[in-house]
């Protein structure tokens, strides 16, 4: 079994802000880096709203610069997936890839969410070119073009009213005859001149050439009068909600209904257990931005040192 002061889990930018902090505090901290490497800014192509890119930066690269700032300050990034935790007492200990144990006296929690799909298998095809899961993150390359948004609730109407800046016409795509978001929500969709809401209709594909060129959508499915027909769309974006990367500490901190891990105090990333701290999207419903993540990554690791201190660790 290792034994280590700061152990981070997660490599987005929660987790390798966390860890470029941590190094430059001396936590000698390690980082899993989990299935994909980077988390879900690695399937974007630019962004151009994180600090210090003017000119804008790929996902991908943007994600690397991190990496390679966290390695810099000693940082010990390893490849794994956590799957299981003990935090029943200190120190806490992880499983890593269902062999190795690893006990630390600080844990941080950055594991993400994950954005929930359809499973068309286009989703994937036009992955970065076309579909995507954030309307703040990837809008502004839709202006005065056509889109379409999947969903029926909050998330759903927030996007379609957001991109309705941005675009010159947005479809909002709702398999239910009704719309599951607040009142206030429903008003501002249905009131929107650019908003066009097709009720009961589900997304069967989508098509194009050099990226999304139009969705296949199948009218009343199942039903007598079932009818099909192709929209042409320049872009396609999911709002059927997120999937927080909780499950294995779920036995021993607080979540909301969906599996958000809850922080005792709103902004700041300490969890009910001294010593463990969650960063980025796995505790933010909210947000969900690249910035706002490496901000609560930087938090946790303060967090992490204060503790280890106060413990006389440091």
């Amino acid at each position: 079994m290792e034994k280590v002061n700061c152990l981070i889990i997660g490599s987005g930018p929660a987790g390798y802000t966390a860890a470029i902090y941590a190094g430059r505090a001396n936590l000698n901290p390690v980082l899993y880096e989990g299935l994909q490497p980077g988390g879900q800014l690695t399937t974007t192509t630019d962004v151009e709203n994180f600090p210090g890119y003017p000119e804008g930066v790929n996902g991908m690269q943007l994600m690397d610069d991190l990496r390679n700032q966290a390695a810099r300050f000693g940082a010990d990034l390893r490849g794994g997936f956590a799957v299981a935790a003990d935090l029943s007492s200190s120190p806490y200990k992880v499983t890593i890839d269902n062999n190795q144990v690893i006990e630390t006296e600080t844990l941080i929690i950055a594991t993400g969410a994950a954005a929930k799909y359809l499973g068309l298998e286009d989703e994937k095809k036009y992955a970065g070119m076309g579909v995507s899961a954030c309307a703040t993150c990837d809008g502004f390359f839709y202006r005065k073009k056509v889109v379409a948004v999947v969903g029926g609730g909050d998330t759903a109407c927030e996007e379609a009213v957001y991109l309705a800046g941005l675009a010159s016409k947005v479809y909002l795509i709702v398999r239910k005859p009704y719309l599951r978001a607040s009142q206030i929500m429903q008003d501002r969709v249905m009131n929107h001149e650019k908003i066009e809401v097709l009720f009961e209709h589900n997304a069967e594909g989508l098509f194009g050439d050099n990226g999304v060129e139009g969705v296949h959508l199948v009218k009343r499915l199942g039903e007598a009068d079932e009818s099909h027909y192709d929209l042409p769309i320049d872009g396609f974006f999911l709002a059927i909600g997120h999937k927080p990367n909780s499950d294995i500490f779920k036995a021993y901190l607080d979540t909301d209904e969906t599996g958000y891990i809850q922080t005792l105090i709103p902004g700041n990333p300490r969890t009910k257990i001294p010593g463990v701290f969650a960063a980025g999207d796995v505790a933010d419903s909210e947000f969900r931005q690249a910035i706002t993540a490496a901000a609560s990554g930087c938090k946790a690791a303060l967090e992490a040192e204060r503790y280890l201190s106060a413990k006389g660790l440091i």
